[in-house]
């Protein structure tokens, strides 16, 4: 960890104006710039991410842009509580407590977006389903409740680049973001979420093991969900 530690140290110098502490006395600033159609970047319990307001189309590609990452690629989004993922998603053919199991965590649930989903259409067009996030992370859930719409949300890198556990990580594209929240550096491996498609009701395929496959699967099981068989 000591070797982790020297390796994400910031000067001071560095952090100029954009660097925050990731505390709630800082929420609502990352709130009005969401709300503004900035990008933002914060800790999440697995990742730094880089977060936008998932409405703002000139938000959205901001991301697509600085992480030098194809539009085909979608983006997950994010909210406060799980309670608020069906605005966003179909979620009345999920067994009961299911997500309520499974989240807040480490976890990536895909989801159909359905005809009534609040989310713009111009977000990951063409696709009928979206990966939902609500992670384990007070910060984040705190600006997602208090942006009161679903945050777009990927991890905090370029495109085919190593994921980041603290914010040196990533310190190249400071500049492109409205304010970097510093959590500190993430007592995680750089694995992300795990991502679990369950958009075919009592079924689940894992999409990437991730850093909770086995107590997802265990979760998913016990639901009674099985796994989807592998296409022929």
């Amino acid at each position: 960890m000591s070797s982790s530690m020297e390796n994400c140290h910031v000067d001071v110098q560095n952090k100029l104006e954009v660097v925050r502490p990731a505390t709630e006395v800082y929420a609502q600033e990352a709130i009005e710039a969401l709300k503004a159609g900035k990008v933002i970047a914060v800790p999440t319990d697995t990742l730094y991410g880089f977060a936008c307001d998932a409405c703002s189309l000139e938000a959205v590609n901001r991301i697509y842009e600085m992480k030098g990452r194809k539009h085909t690629s979608p983006l997950a989004i994010c909210v406060g509580d799980v309670s608020q993922i069906q605005h966003f998603a179909v979620t009345e053919y999920l067994p009961h407590g299911l997500l309520d199991s499974l989240l807040p965590g480490p976890v990536t649930v895909i989801l159909r977006r359905g005809e009534s989903s609040a989310l713009e259409k111009s977000l990951n067009p063409g696709l009928d389903s979206v990966g939902v996030r609500v992670p384990d992370c007070n910060f984040i859930r705190v600006v997602a409740r208090g942006l009161g719409k679903a945050v777009a949300l990927t991890s905090a890198n370029l495109s085919g680049q190593p994921s980041s556990l603290c914010i040196k990580d990533f310190e190249n594209l400071w500049n492109r973001c409205a304010y970097v929240y510093d959590g500190g550096v993430l007592p995680s491996n750089r694995a992300g979420s795990t991502i679990v498609d369950l958009t075919r009701p009592g079924k689940y395929k894992i999409l990437r093991p991730g850093s909770a496959k086995e107590e997802t699967l265990a979760i998913l099981e016990k639901h009674s969900l099985v796994e989807e068989a592998p296409a022929i």
